[in-house]
Protein backbone atom coordinates (compact mmCIF):
# COMPACT_ATOMS: atom_id res chain seq x y z
CA UNK A 1 0.00 0.00 0.00
CA UNK A 2 1.18 3.42 -0.51
CA UNK A 3 0.68 6.87 0.44
CA UNK A 4 0.87 10.51 -0.61
CA UNK A 5 0.44 13.38 1.42
CA UNK A 6 0.51 16.17 -0.91
CA UNK A 7 2.60 18.96 -0.28
CA UNK A 8 1.78 21.98 -2.00
CA UNK A 9 1.13 25.88 -0.96
CA UNK A 10 -1.85 26.19 -2.68
CA UNK A 11 -3.72 22.81 -1.13
CA UNK A 12 -2.11 23.69 2.64
CA UNK A 13 -4.10 27.02 1.77
CA UNK A 14 -7.24 25.46 0.36
CA UNK A 15 -7.13 23.04 3.40
CA UNK A 16 -6.95 25.79 5.91
CA UNK A 17 -10.03 27.43 4.68
CA UNK A 18 -12.31 23.75 4.86
CA UNK A 19 -11.12 23.81 8.14
CA UNK A 20 -12.25 27.14 9.50
CA UNK A 21 -15.76 26.64 11.43
CA UNK A 22 -16.42 30.04 9.91
CA UNK A 23 -16.30 28.99 6.24
CA UNK A 24 -19.96 28.61 5.06
CA UNK A 25 -21.82 25.78 3.08
CA UNK A 26 -21.17 27.10 -0.26
CA UNK A 27 -17.49 28.36 0.04
CA UNK A 28 -16.84 25.18 1.53
CA UNK A 29 -18.31 23.52 -1.72
CA UNK A 30 -16.20 25.19 -3.99
CA UNK A 31 -12.75 25.19 -1.84
CA UNK A 32 -13.64 21.05 -1.51
CA UNK A 33 -13.87 21.04 -5.48
CA UNK A 34 -11.07 22.84 -6.32
CA UNK A 35 -8.70 20.83 -3.76
CA UNK A 36 -9.99 17.13 -5.60
CA UNK A 37 -8.83 18.44 -8.08
CA UNK A 38 -5.27 19.09 -7.33
CA UNK A 39 -5.56 15.33 -5.44
CA UNK A 40 -6.41 14.08 -8.52
CA UNK A 41 -4.21 15.53 -10.51
CA UNK A 42 -1.21 13.45 -8.30
CA UNK A 43 -3.55 10.55 -7.90
CA UNK A 44 -3.80 9.79 -11.50
CA UNK A 45 -0.25 9.86 -12.14
CA UNK A 46 -0.76 6.10 -12.66
CA UNK A 47 -3.70 6.04 -15.57
CA UNK A 48 -3.06 3.46 -18.21
CA UNK A 49 -2.78 5.14 -21.22
CA UNK A 50 -2.20 3.88 -24.64
CA UNK A 51 0.12 5.70 -27.75
CA UNK A 52 -1.44 6.93 -31.05
CA UNK A 53 -0.70 8.63 -34.28
CA UNK A 54 -2.10 11.91 -34.47
CA UNK A 55 -1.21 14.87 -37.71
CA UNK A 56 -0.85 18.21 -36.09
CA UNK A 57 -1.71 20.91 -38.69
CA UNK A 58 2.51 21.18 -39.60
CA UNK A 59 3.28 17.21 -39.41
CA UNK A 60 2.42 13.65 -38.25
CA UNK A 61 3.60 12.93 -34.73
CA UNK A 62 2.98 10.43 -31.90
CA UNK A 63 0.58 11.26 -28.48
CA UNK A 64 -0.91 9.29 -25.96
CA UNK A 65 -4.38 8.80 -24.92
CA UNK A 66 -5.85 6.90 -22.04
CA UNK A 67 -6.35 3.27 -22.61
CA UNK A 68 -9.52 1.07 -22.19
CA UNK A 69 -11.17 -0.01 -20.14
CA UNK A 70 -12.38 3.57 -18.80
CA UNK A 71 -11.40 4.42 -15.53
CA UNK A 72 -14.50 4.36 -13.25
CA UNK A 73 -14.85 6.92 -10.29
CA UNK A 74 -16.29 6.28 -6.97
CA UNK A 75 -18.04 8.97 -4.66
CA UNK A 76 -19.00 7.19 -1.39
CA UNK A 77 -22.28 8.83 -0.37
CA UNK A 78 -23.48 11.19 0.68
CA UNK A 79 -19.94 13.20 1.51
CA UNK A 80 -18.17 11.87 -1.39
CA UNK A 81 -20.37 13.52 -4.01
CA UNK A 82 -18.66 16.83 -3.33
CA UNK A 83 -15.43 15.63 -4.52
CA UNK A 84 -17.13 14.30 -7.73
CA UNK A 85 -17.20 17.13 -9.89
CA UNK A 86 -13.38 17.94 -8.92
CA UNK A 87 -12.45 15.19 -9.85
CA UNK A 88 -14.55 14.44 -13.76
CA UNK A 89 -13.68 17.73 -14.58
CA UNK A 90 -9.89 16.55 -14.53
CA UNK A 91 -11.04 12.65 -16.03
CA UNK A 92 -14.21 13.44 -18.04
CA UNK A 93 -14.27 10.14 -19.84
CA UNK A 94 -14.17 8.00 -16.54
CA UNK A 95 -17.11 6.26 -15.76
CA UNK A 96 -19.09 6.90 -12.23
CA UNK A 97 -20.34 4.25 -10.24
CA UNK A 98 -21.54 4.85 -6.33
CA UNK A 99 -21.59 3.52 -3.13
CA UNK A 100 -23.74 4.67 -0.67
CA UNK A 101 -22.64 3.25 2.95
CA UNK A 102 -22.75 4.35 6.88
CA UNK A 103 -20.88 4.05 9.58
CA UNK A 104 -22.26 3.10 12.96
CA UNK A 105 -21.25 5.80 15.68
CA UNK A 106 -21.70 3.17 18.14
CA UNK A 107 -19.17 0.35 16.90
CA UNK A 108 -17.81 2.86 13.52
CA UNK A 109 -17.85 -0.21 11.52
CA UNK A 110 -19.45 0.38 8.26
CA UNK A 111 -22.28 -0.74 6.36
CA UNK A 112 -23.70 -0.60 2.98
CA UNK A 113 -26.68 0.68 2.11
CA UNK A 114 -26.45 1.58 -1.87
CA UNK A 115 -24.80 -0.22 -4.57
CA UNK A 116 -24.46 1.56 -7.90
CA UNK A 117 -21.35 -0.27 -9.46
CA UNK A 118 -20.83 -2.60 -12.39
CA UNK A 119 -21.16 -6.43 -11.24
CA UNK A 120 -17.62 -7.06 -13.42
CA UNK A 121 -14.83 -4.60 -12.81
CA UNK A 122 -12.12 -6.71 -14.47
CA UNK A 123 -9.18 -4.59 -15.29
CA UNK A 124 -10.10 -1.55 -14.04
CA UNK A 125 -8.46 1.47 -12.48
CA UNK A 126 -10.81 3.20 -9.70
CA UNK A 127 -10.84 5.76 -8.02
CA UNK A 128 -12.53 5.98 -4.89
CA UNK A 129 -13.63 9.46 -3.32
CA UNK A 130 -14.38 9.70 0.46
CA UNK A 131 -13.60 13.40 2.39
CA UNK A 132 -12.12 11.53 5.42
CA UNK A 133 -10.33 8.99 6.22
CA UNK A 134 -11.06 8.14 10.11
CA UNK A 135 -11.31 4.79 11.22
CA UNK A 136 -10.78 3.19 7.75
CA UNK A 137 -13.89 1.05 8.18
CA UNK A 138 -15.59 2.31 5.30
CA UNK A 139 -12.71 2.70 3.33
CA UNK A 140 -11.58 -0.90 3.63
CA UNK A 141 -15.34 -1.93 2.74
CA UNK A 142 -15.41 -0.13 -0.79
CA UNK A 143 -11.58 -1.75 -1.22
CA UNK A 144 -12.86 -4.87 -0.53
CA UNK A 145 -16.17 -4.94 -2.40
CA UNK A 146 -14.13 -3.71 -5.55
CA UNK A 147 -11.53 -6.08 -5.69
CA UNK A 148 -14.08 -8.59 -5.34
CA UNK A 149 -15.70 -7.46 -8.36
CA UNK A 150 -11.88 -7.11 -10.54
CA UNK A 151 -10.52 -3.76 -10.20
CA UNK A 152 -7.21 -4.26 -10.59
CA UNK A 153 -6.38 -1.03 -8.67
CA UNK A 154 -7.72 1.23 -6.83
CA UNK A 155 -6.74 4.99 -5.62
CA UNK A 156 -8.76 6.66 -2.63
CA UNK A 157 -8.94 10.49 -2.82
CA UNK A 158 -9.10 12.04 1.15
CA UNK A 159 -9.30 15.59 1.92
CA UNK A 160 -7.75 14.53 5.78
CA UNK A 161 -6.50 11.40 6.87
CA UNK A 162 -5.98 10.33 10.25
CA UNK A 163 -2.91 8.11 11.03
CA UNK A 164 -5.17 5.58 12.91
CA UNK A 165 -6.78 4.81 9.35
CA UNK A 166 -3.83 4.86 7.45
CA UNK A 167 -2.60 1.97 10.03
CA UNK A 168 -5.73 0.07 9.54
CA UNK A 169 -5.27 -0.04 5.96
CA UNK A 170 -1.87 -0.32 5.97
CA UNK A 171 -2.21 -3.64 8.22
CA UNK A 172 -5.53 -5.01 5.92
CA UNK A 173 -3.80 -4.67 2.61
CA UNK A 174 -0.20 -4.61 3.87
CA UNK A 175 0.22 -8.54 3.14
CA UNK A 176 -1.29 -9.09 0.29
CA UNK A 177 -0.64 -8.54 -3.28
CA UNK A 178 -3.67 -5.87 -4.28
CA UNK A 179 -2.24 -2.82 -5.54
CA UNK A 180 -4.43 0.18 -3.08
CA UNK A 181 -2.72 3.89 -2.96
CA UNK A 182 -4.20 7.16 -0.50
CA UNK A 183 -3.89 10.29 -1.81
CA UNK A 184 -4.50 12.73 0.91
CA UNK A 185 -4.36 16.68 1.46
CA UNK A 186 -3.14 16.37 5.05
CA UNK A 187 -2.81 13.92 7.74
CA UNK A 188 -3.67 14.92 10.97
CA UNK A 189 -2.63 14.27 14.59
CA UNK A 190 -5.05 11.47 15.72
CA UNK A 191 -8.94 10.35 16.17
CA UNK A 192 -11.44 11.51 19.37
CA UNK A 193 -12.93 9.27 21.20
CA UNK A 194 -15.75 9.48 18.90
CA UNK A 195 -13.85 8.60 16.10
CA UNK A 196 -13.67 12.14 14.66
CA UNK A 197 -10.79 13.32 12.93
CA UNK A 198 -8.56 15.90 15.20
CA UNK A 199 -8.21 19.16 14.38
CA UNK A 200 -10.05 17.72 11.20
CA UNK A 201 -12.75 19.94 9.73
CA UNK A 202 -15.92 18.57 11.41
CA UNK A 203 -18.44 16.38 9.33
CA UNK A 204 -17.57 17.06 5.99
CA UNK A 205 -21.29 15.43 5.06
CA UNK A 206 -22.37 18.32 6.93
CA UNK A 207 -20.40 21.26 5.94
CA UNK A 208 -21.03 20.17 2.55
CA UNK A 209 -24.85 19.83 2.25
CA UNK A 210 -26.12 21.34 5.74
CA UNK A 211 -27.60 18.89 8.55
CA UNK A 212 -30.58 16.80 7.36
Amino acid sequence: MRTLVIDHPLVAHKLTALRDERTDSATFRRLADELVSLLAYEATRGIRTTTVQIRTPVAATTGTALADPKPLVVPILRAGLGMLEGMVRLLPSAEVGFLGMVRNEETLEATTYADRLPENLTGRQVYVLDPMLATGGTLIAAIDLLFARGATDVTALALLAAPEGLARLEAHYGGLDLDVTVVTAGLDSHLNEKGYIVPGLGDAGDRLYGVV
